[in-house]
């Protein structure tokens, strides 16, 4: 019997997440699919709880029910739990587990393009549910100042406790800092010609990240490439936090040249 696994959100038509599942499934010789479950904030509870009853295997969570989720299941992980936010659940033992795979698919992106952020200044852009994980991340990793550029601080502020917040205004007074992520769907696809800051903004950093892959080089990161910074979008990150979610549905480990392979077919 072949095992379902899917993706739960609101709009689910630009995602590319089968093609990472299915890529392992082909190499590791499983008899398994994943497919797209587009469900209405209305219906959200209803529709969770209509695919546990089916038998699936694991679920994957996307925008806007990160946070929601939350609420229906019996366990949450210890990282989960201090991002505020899920994009995993797992099914074991009669139990909902959810977990937040975003947290190490990110630090692996950072680890595989050689990023340190260990005593540096960091600059997230964007308070949405992707921010989440990567503050958390950077306070975890010491991080020495994490800086939240929020169009509403006010709002923000809510959602993140002791961190510091600015808009995007104050960002012109920091000098300069280590690294700078792009938290904010500024610049994908279609609307390709936008960007979230302004270049002189990006050239005070060393190195750019933007969670945003496609396209694959987007605006903030061309203007990051060339000024001379590091640039990673966030395709691997992408890849990463799937294959670590299948670790966790299946308790398996994925070689990293899996990871790196199917990466590779996806930038192409």
């Amino acid at each position: 019997m072949t095992n379902l696994y899917g993706l739960i959100g609101e709009k689910l038509g630009h995602s590319i997440s089968p093609n990472i599942h299915v890529e392992l499934f082909k190499r590791l010789k499983m008899d398994a699919d994943y497919k797209l479950f587009e469900i209405e904030k209305s219906k959200l509870k209803t529709g969770f709880s209509q695919l546990k009853d089916s038998g699936i295997k694991g679920l994957n969570v996307t925008i806007p029910y990160k946070v929601e989720t939350m609420n229906f299941l019996d366990e949450i992980s210890e990282e989960a739990k201090k991002i505020g936010a899920i994009n995993t659940i797992c099914f074991h033992d009669n139990k909902t587990v959810g977990h937040n795979t975003d947290y190490f698919g990110f630090g692996k992106m950072l680890d595989k393009n050689n990023i340190k952020i260990k005593g540096k200044t960091v600059v997230i852009l964007g308070a949405g549910g992707a921010a989440k994980a990567v503050i958390q991340y950077m306070i975890d990793g010491n991080a020495k100042r994490v800086v939240l550029v929020s169009r509403d601080t006010s709002k923000a502020a809510k959602n993140f406790k002791d961190i510091e917040i600015i808009d995007y205004t104050q960002l012109d007074a920091i000098p300069s800092g280590d690294l700078i992520v792009n938290c904010t769907p500024v610049g994908m696809y279609p609307n390709t010609h936008n960007c979230p800051v302004s270049e002189n903004n990006i050239t005070k950093f060393n190195a750019a990240v933007d969670l945003i892959y496609n396209p694959y080089e987007t605006l903030f990161l061309n203007i990051a490439e060339k000024n001379g910074l590091k640039s990673v979008n966030g395709l691997y990150m992408l890849v990463s936090q799937a294959i670590y979610s299948e670790e966790l549905w299946n308790d398996i480990h994925v070689d990293e040249t899996i990871i790196d392979e199917i990466f590779n077919n996806l930038r192409i």
